[in-house]
């Protein structure tokens, strides 16, 4: 027997279950961040996610806004995540007003919004900026010619006749050589965020969950 359009709509829709197409559309919440319903678990799958995104530059844990006292944030690159010491690696110009801000009030914040988890992370914590030591030589070393690049020139934040890179004319879209570099390497630092504390945040249709992650202790609060 042929069915008409409109009897076959209806036999589609009596057996469609509207709870599993919720649950499968949501795959980020229901098979994956929802299942973490200890405290113990969150926190090893935080340290997971900011550890392996140092290294993947599709995570969005791998871009994190990073805000310092004087409520100015900005996008930055994680570098890695010492997962013992529940410390991140950040670089940046020597010469930027925010390490100044730091050397002034410690204080620092790194938010992070994973759209595909339904996840937000917010870490406090102190930073630190480091000019010079093995740290900083090795972080210098293992960064390609054109990331090197971006501390030649005009330091942050400088005022300018017209829109500019702040790069030497003959830097512009093209590779310095290595020695070409060399004046670079005194206005690279790293900075230095030891974390005090994770607030993670996990959206759901059924209720969102939220949790405070310190070094030495956890606790459930309401979202």
């Amino acid at each position: 027997m042929k069915l008409n359009r409109s009897v076959t709509l209806l036999f589609m829709f009596e057996h469609f279950d509207i709870n599993n197409f919720v649950i499968g559309k949501q795959s980020g919440v229901a098979q994956g961040i929802g299942v973490l319903d200890s405290l113990d678990a969150i926190r090893e799958d935080v340290a997971r996610r900011f550890a392996q995104s140092a290294h993947d530059r599709r995570s969005a844990f791998h871009t994190p806004v990073v805000a310092t006292a004087d409520a100015d944030a900005r996008v930055m690159v994680l570098r890695s995540f010492d997962e013992a010491n529940w410390t991140m690696r950040f670089h940046t110009d020597a010469r930027a007003p925010k390490v100044y801000t730091i050397a002034r009030d410690s204080r620092v914040g790194v938010t992070v919004y994973d759209r595909e988890a339904n996840l937000q992370v917010r870490a406090r914590g102190i930073g630190r900026v480091v000019l010079n030591g093995l740290l900083v030589d090795a972080a210098w070393e293992s960064s390609t010619r054109f990331a090197r690049r971006c501390y030649l020139g005009a330091g942050p934040g400088e005022l300018a006749d017209s829109p500019t890179s702040g790069l030497p004319p003959q830097f512009e879209g093209a590779e310095p050589g290595y020695d070409e570099l060399a004046p670079a390497r005194e206005n690279f630092a790293v900075l230095l965020v030891e974390i005090s504390e994770f607030d993670w945040f996990s959206l759901a249709q059924t209720g969102h969950r939220r949790a405070v992650i310190a070094r030495e202790s956890a606790r459930w609060i309401t979202p």
